[in-house]
């Protein structure tokens, strides 16, 4: 099967990487929804799907601060080979994108290209009121603590999408348009269970879709490959078997 992947891919130009939290588990964040995912415990009493909305953070900004830096905010957290893996595919010259529903900027750091981050990024945050803006620093800076602005002292929100919240439409519009350009689309890490996001693939109409994750998703059958398998591990067999080929 990754052998007739492979002679697809060599024959795209453009390739779109969808990814969910099953990328950055091998970087040292948690994922949601898996077995050992955020989702199954409660903090202080409250369940995470709480505590990550728009109206706790306002209302509850101690709690959610706690569980943010405890939870969310992964410092130590560094691109893994999965995301390096995507910038080779940048140096064999194909026009990369990603779209992803991961907030942890990973795919920046690595130098991925384009990135249209559906949640928004841990590494963008500003003042509530007078909007100024605070890097990831600062939010480090403050761990235990409520984030207040230096200036104003109203709360710092970060720019990731809170429950309750809409995502932006701008950001939606771009990731659709390189879904429907994209000659390949590969799906990694999500259990394309998170709407609207997971019903993006849909617009992908080629015949080049597909699939890493190491469970099963409600797309697997629409999907032309699928591989139940680490995301890297994965990818890098396709890397080698590409760099392999045009020696």
């Amino acid at each position: 099967m990754i052998d007739n992947l492979v002679k697809e891919i060599k024959k795209a130009k453009s390739i779109v990487f969808f990814t969910g939290a099953g990328v950055s588990t091998e970087s040292g964040i948690p994922d949601f929804r898996s077995t050992k995912g955020l989702y199954l415990s409660k903090y202080d009493g409250y369940t995470p799907e709480v505590i990550i909305s728009h109206s706790f953070f306002y209302h509850n900004p101690d709690v959610f601060y706690r569980f943010y830096h405890d939870k969310i905010v992964h410092p130590e957290a560094k691109p893994n080979d999965f995301h390096y893996g995507i910038t080779k595919f940048k140096d064999m010259n194909y026009d990369v994108s990603v779209v992803t529903q991961n907030i942890d900027d990973l795919h920046n750091i690595a130098g991925n290209g384009k990135v249209y981050e559906l949640h928004g990024s841990i590494s963008r945050n500003n003042c509530i009121k007078c909007h100024k803006f605070f890097n990831l620093d600062y939010i480090i800076a403050k761990r235990g603590k409520t984030v207040r602005c230096d200036e104003c002292n109203s709360l710092v929100k970060p720019d990731v999408v809170l429950y309750e919240e809409q995502l932006d439409q701008v950001i939606i519009e771009q990731s659709i348009q390189a879904i429907i350009d994209a000659d390949v689309l590969i799906v990694a890490g999500t259990s394309l269970s998170v709407y609207p996001a997971a019903s993006f693939i849909d617009f992908y109409t080629k015949n080049c879709l597909c699939i890493l994750n190491k469970t099963s998703t409600p797309r697997d059958s629409k999907a032309d490959y699928v591989f139940y398998d680490s995301c890297s591990v994965v990818l890098n067999k396709i890397i080698e078997k590409l760099e392999r080929n045009d020696e």
